[in-house]
């Protein structure tokens, strides 16, 4: 079975069922630090630990499984909008809900398999840091791979389905990492029952993982880095 079959058959196991439709940014705050003094504002840099979740309750990323934070720069497009909206006016130490609509996240075309079409987003955020330049490792410079300054919907599908992949945050995916990511997207939730195509491919499972492999170690080194990764592509759905 082909890399393409693989992610079409993943996309698919990763839709969820819509819920009450969500249209506007809700912004929940969970706990403020006495004594702030200064507040995130429009071109600061932040530094943030996140959860990310679905209205099913699937976390799709967070910074706490890689013990990484995420910085970027708030209000110039570097992340979805809800992010530049719901993250303003925030002290260090700070902790929020954030409840996204689909408008200001991914839209209508989601993130390959990682985030459905049309979803609600759920972070729960914790602001680390504020600064006023960019960091020395430079996230967004990193997703950027074709460098025009801009992150499409693609560049950020790619880089969260490697995240979610690379478990030990090496930013490198072993022959392991992928096997067990595969394994969790495959098997059906709450007992569902189990598709043939899903049991063929259970059963092809190392043949897959090889295929893999085979497609995106560039250098063959029995690694898969970031910039080897291409990821779900839109035009592979």
């Amino acid at each position: 079975m082909t890399l393409r079959c693989v992610l079409v058959v993943l996309a698919l196991a990763g839709a969820t069922f819509a819920g009450p439709e969500v249209t506007e940014l809700k912004v929940d705050v969970v706990s403020v630090p006495e004594g702030c003094s200064v507040k995130s504002k429009h071109g600061d840099m932040l530094t943030m630990h996140y959860t990310g979740t679905l209205d099913d309750g699937h976390k799709f990323d967070s910074s706490y499984d890689r013990d990484q934070p995420f910085t970027f720069q708030i209000g110039v497009g570097q992340v979805i909008k809800g992010w530049d909206q719901g993250l303003l006016d925030m002290c260090v130490g700070e902790k929020r809900k954030l409840t996204i609509p689909s408008s200001l996240g991914y839209g209508e075309r989601g993130a390959g398999n990682v985030i459905p079409p049309h979803a609600t987003l759920h972070f729960d955020v914790e602001l680390i840091n504020i600064g006023d330049s960019p960091p020395t490792t430079n996230v967004f410079k990193e997703i950027d791979s074709d460098k025009d300054n801009m992150l499409s919907r693609e560049e950020v599908s790619i880089d969260l389905a490697f995240r979610a992949m690379d478990s030990d945050g090496d930013n490198e995916l072993s022959r392991e990492e992928v096997s067990d990511y595969l394994k969790k997207q495959m098997v059906p939730a709450d007992g569902a029952e189990m598709s043939e195509d899903i049991k063929q491919m259970l059963e092809s499972h190392d043949k897959l993982v090889e295929e893999i492999f085979q497609h995106e170690d560039k250098d063959k080194n029995g690694f898969i880095s970031h910039e080897e990764f291409s990821g779900p592509k839109h035009d592979e759905l």
